[in-house]
């Protein structure tokens, strides 16, 4: 339980909103004002107000060296860009960052963008500034052949970083929200990239450091972007309501008052208006209305004590009537961030729900600050060991994905780790144990112990025995049953139920260990049988250094543990195939003597479906459906008899490796797709999934929801428990589809998600 503290005698909440703003008008929170300079006056005389002389004079010359550094450059708006650092500066000075956070911000993209380099600002700064500005600082220079290479490394870099100084995350996230506030000047899609990354890393950061007003105003700039439509349909509605909601609840506030007043002296009552991220997940992905979501306005008391806490808890209950599963006690059980709260949702006379939270000042400044509450009220986090414990499970991400050499599954466990929803899970001596929602009784088993998920054989819920792939819920007591049998060990299928990525890597630990001979014959067999399925042939003395290029890109020391690592799952060869196939290919016409093509000038002519083909008048165009290409695939056509020309993916298996090559080269022939193609397309996939009930009517539920039309659904049973389902659905393009793809993968029992 946390510790009782009196507020100080600055009310320092005075300066959070007490109902949250639009983020439209957020976007142009601390915008300097063009007619008095980049805002770093602005910025002087608001550090002024904590920071000493001394400290500002660091600042200063921080500042002197920024803007000198950055002299001539601009942003996307046009804007010089030392405004940029300036702005993340004053986001950090807000939150009550210290000084070398602030100085680290002005710096934070001097190394990567100008001449000066890391051991000029230790020289000039210190070394602490130094690791902040270089734990910031993104990998962009580093030759990485993939964005999700590139955007793993950055996650990597990123966590162990956290690891050794937590500040380097929040000036992250207050450079990414300054970002997202000024993303519209950014191309489309370098707006949907961006906004999608935000979303789904750094969003979940700042929720499970607990800093609120970063997560939910990172999360409304994102949804802004990835869905405007259904963004200004919440703002509306909002609006629309707005005003008779707010009378209710300012005479709502005035009763809770006035009755708690008269137990609870001093008790602080404040509104609050749920932000548009918080609704859009409800109405569109839980498929609720507007008028369904009882917690859009909230009541919020503050007090000073736990005691005080309970007492204001009875006296609601005894106001209103509470709705039946609507209490939630994060105090006695806080949430992974340290978030404590009472929650609980009550009817008012008139019939219109609500939600009231409780909580102590403590409390509050750790829910909105998070972190950073440690250095701007040294508050809710008394003691190196609370501290610590926030920290945990930084530490516990890193071990987690250490032993996984494959960049694609770090990205992929990270970002579900990082996903906010939690359940609370009881063990039969009632220790809790906290997983993410969809955890199964095996995540809980290697969350107790790996010893414990090891030597598993079964377990029970609620005194009744469950499958493996039980998904655990909030309130349930799980007790783990085990075998005394020597050498008893997980099972592979177990890496496809898993849903934490803690129990991920104890699995492959143990199979890394325990059955390494085995693991290096099985990683060869697999990738022999996928060369030898995508017709990759090399001599020996080729084949040696081609494989060693390989190993040495997925961070393996010898070509045993990359055998070994294929063999026991931490690299997946399918992944790595697109890659693997594209080195050869390279390889191989490097082998070749040059090619010398001689052609007649041709013609660039449009078709009616999209494609501009090379040489040929009114054309028929149509494609292939051995591999269904979409827009921003790379294609290739074929000159069929009778038929007009077939465009293929320029990967399909049936093209040829090398067209000079192949039996009839002259009729293939380079293809394109319009840039202004706005015709939908066709696309398959095939979806391996849990066999459960309702699991049809979640997918087709998504997909309604992202207005994606299905055309054709087969399923199939498989015997293993697990079912596939086929169906053919309308896409716009490859990254409408990969998007599609994303969200279905997120559906509860769905195990991959695959293009057919």
């Amino acid at each position: 339980m946390t510790q009782e503290k009196k507020r100080p005698e600055a009310d320092l909440h005075d300066s959070l909103p007490v109902i949250r703003d639009a983020t439209a008008t957020k976007q142009k929170e601390n915008a300097p004002d063009p007619q008095k300079g980049d805002g770093y006056a602005a910025l002087r005389e608001f550090l002024a107000k904590s920071f000493s002389a001394e400290e500002i004079a660091e600042v200063d010359k921080a500042y002197a060296l920024a803007r000198q550094s950055h002299e001539g450059q601009l942003r996307y708006s046009g804007e010089p860009y030392i405004i940029h650092p300036i702005c993340v500066a004053r986001i950090l000075a807000e939150m009550g960052m210290d000084k070398e956070s602030v100085i680290a911000a002005l710096l934070h993209d001097v190394v990567e963008d100008t001449a000066e380099t890391l051991d000029d600002i230790q020289a000039k700064f210190g070394k602490a500034i130094a690791y902040l500005v270089d734990g910031v600082t993104k990998l962009g220079k580093v030759p990485l052949s993939t964005k999700e290479e590139q955007q793993a490394e950055n996650i990597r870099k990123m966590l162990l970083a956290m690891s050794q100084d937590i500040r380097v995350i929040i000036i992250k996230l207050a450079d990414r929200l300054h970002n997202m506030r000024t993303l519209n000047f950014k191309p489309p899609q370098k707006r949907r990239d961006t906004a999608l990354e935000t979303l789904e890393i750094y969003a979940p950061i700042a929720h499970r450091l607990g800093i609120r007003a970063i997560k939910e105003e990172l999360e409304d700039l994102a949804i802004s972007y990835l869905d405007p439509v259904a963004y200004h349909e919440i703002e509306e509605s909002i609006q629309l309501q707005g005003n008779a909601r707010r009378e209710f609840l300012e005479e709502i506030k005035e009763r809770i008052q006035t009755r708690v007043d008269q137990v609870v002296p001093g008790a602080r009552i404040d509104g609050r208006i749920k932000s548009v991220h918080g609704i859009y997940r409800k109405m569109y992905m839980q498929n609720h209305n507007f008028d369904e979501i009882y917690d859009i306005y909230a009541v919020r008391i503050i007090v000073d004590s736990v005691i005080d806490c309970y007492n204001c808890l009875g006296i609601i209950h005894d106001m209103f009537r509470p709705i039946p599963g609507r209490f939630k006690d994060y105090i006695s059980t806080p949430k992974p961030n340290m978030y404590q709260s009472l929650h609980t949702t009550v009817i008012g006379k008139e019939g219109v729900p609500f939600e009231v939270q409780i909580r102590t000042w403590e409390m509050h400044y750790t829910a909105e600050y998070g972190i950073a509450a440690h250095w701007k009220y040294k508050l809710g986090m008394s003691g190196k060991d609370k501290f610590e414990e926030r920290l945990a499970w930084i530490r516990q991400l890193l071990e987690n994905q250490k032993d996984s050499e494959n960049v694609e599954d770090i990205v992929q466990t990270i970002k579900s780790d990082l996903v906010p929803d939690d359940v609370f899970v009881f063990t039969p001596r009632g220790d809790v144990i906290n997983l993410p929602t969809g955890a199964t009784v095996i995540d809980f088993a290697y969350a107790i112990h790996s010893a414990v998920g090891n030597r598993m054989v079964g377990a029970k819920v609620d005194g009744r025995i469950v499958p493996l792939d039980y998904q655990v819920k909030t309130g349930e007591i799980v007790e783990v049953l085990t075998s005394s049998q020597p050498g008893k060990g997980p099972s592979r299928d177990w890496l496809k139920i898993v849903r934490t990525s803690e129990a991920r890597g104890k699995i492959r630990t143990w199979y890394k260990k325990e059955k390494r001979e085995e693991n290096i014959i099985e990683g060869k067999a697999e990738l022999e049988r996928e060369f030898k399925r995508n017709n990759i042939r090399l001599a020996d003395d080729e084949l040696k250094d081609f494989l060693q290029k390989i190993a040495e890109r997925q961070h393996c020391n010898s070509m045993d543990d990359f055998y070994a690592a294929i063999g026991y799952g931490g690299i997946s060869v399918i992944r790595m195939m697109p890659s693997i196939k594209e080195a050869y290919y390279k390889l191989i016409k490097a082998n070749q003597p040059p090619e010398v093509v001689i052609t007649p000038p041709k013609k660039r002519v449009k078709s009616s479906e999209g494609v501009i083909v090379e040489g040929i008048d009114n054309c028929l165009i149509k494609f292939a459906r051995c591999c269904s290409p979409l827009p921003g695939d790379q294609i290739i056509g074929f000159i069929t008899r009778g038929h007009g020309v077939s465009i293929h993916k320029r990967d399909c298996t049936n093209v040829p490796q090398i067209i000079a090559l192949c039996n009839e080269p002259e009729r293939w022939i380079t293809a394109y797709w319009d840039k202004n193609v706005k015709e939908e397309f066709k696309s398959s996939l095939l979806i391996t999934c849990l066999d459960r009930v309702g699991l049809l009517a979640d997918v087709s539920g998504q997909l309604a929801n992202m207005h994606v039309m299905i055309h054709s659904m087969n399923t199939r049973e498989l015997k293993d428990g697990r079912c596939t389902l086929t169906m053919t659905i309308t896409v716009d393009g490859v990254e409408h589809l990969r998007s599609v793809m994303a969200k279905v993968a997120k559906i509860d029992g769905v195990l991959k998600v695959d293009r057919s």
